[in-house]
């Protein structure tokens, strides 16, 4: 057993935190390098950050709004707040699930904490979803939204989202080391979590018992949150926050616990 196995569990947890403040150069260094890579050789380049989710919306506004016209009100902006949160969500998960198989040559040279590589592909999805966020002003602007101070406080849903997704790469990079099929499956569930998640459709529209396992989806939660502050101008109730907070500190945990767990012998199957 190595030296970071015998070693407690908070002290581990102190290591990594510790590690990662060190190792901040690097994590901007690789996420320079996934925007470069996402955008090369692109016209527009960064511009599709704002332009993609605007073209969605309009694609989905068509499609959708006649069936939900008389249950939301302004549906154009309902829809690319959802979009933008959910958007972040699948493409950080999706980028973390195979960091560490990506940076193997990385891995094999050096040494460096391993837990680097996808946490490094959620920020650098936090940062393209951040110019998404002119999308979400821009469309305010043009349908005449109201301007709500409680829009001052958007941060607080995307960070607890962040946590999230930091959990949700961790627990599956580990594992597609291990199980490769992850790869495949991931993709299969994203998109019934996305058709699961009110984001073209309103919430009141599903039968009780569905409303009800609704609020076991975390999704539902924090876009639910960001459209509050953003479109209503209200603070959530202790409910939301409750869910949350929760959602994001258990997700969290159990994916360094995971990572912890299975990290050592990643070398082997890399």
């Amino acid at each position: 057993m190595d030296n970071a196995a015998k070693q407690p569990k908070n002290s581990q947890y102190k290591v990594m935190m510790t590690h990662f403040v060190q190792y901040m150069p690097l994590v901007r260094e690789l996420v320079g390098r996934d925007l470069k890579v996402k955008y090369r050789r692109s016209f527009l380049g960064y511009v599709w950050s704002v332009l993609n989710p605007l073209l969605m919306m309009i694609v989905q506004t068509i499609i959708f709004s006649y069936m939900f016209r008389t249950d939301i009100p302004n549906y154009p902006l309902y829809l690319i707040c959802g979009n933008t949160l959910f958007t972040f969500f699948n493409e950080s998960a999706n980028m973390g699930l195979t960091s560490i198989i990506y940076n193997a040559p990385l891995i094999k040279k050096v040494y460096i904490p391993k837990y680097i590589f996808p946490l490094s592909r959620v920020v650098s999805s936090f940062v393209t979803m951040s110019f998404s966020l002119a999308a979400v002003v821009l469309v305010m602007l043009l349908t005449r939204s109201p301007i709500y101070w409680t829009i001052l406080l958007f941060w607080i849903p995307l960070l607890f989202l962040l946590l999230f997704c930091c959990g949700i790469a961790l627990t599956l990079a580990a594992l597609t080391v291990y199980f490769r099929d992850i790869q495949h499956l991931f993709s299969v569930i994203t998109l019934g979590w996305m058709y699961a998640t009110p984001i073209f459709y309103p919430i009141e529209q599903l039968p009780d018992f569905a409303q009800t396992l609704m609020k076991f989806n975390p999704m539902y939660h924090y876009i639910n949150f960001f459209r509050n502050l953003v479109m209503h101008g209200n603070i959530p109730g202790p409910n939301t926050w409750i869910a949350c907070i929760f959602s994001s500190l258990v997700m969290l945990c159990l994916g360094l616990w995971v990572f912890r767990k299975l990290q050592r012998n990643f070398i082997l199957y890399v």
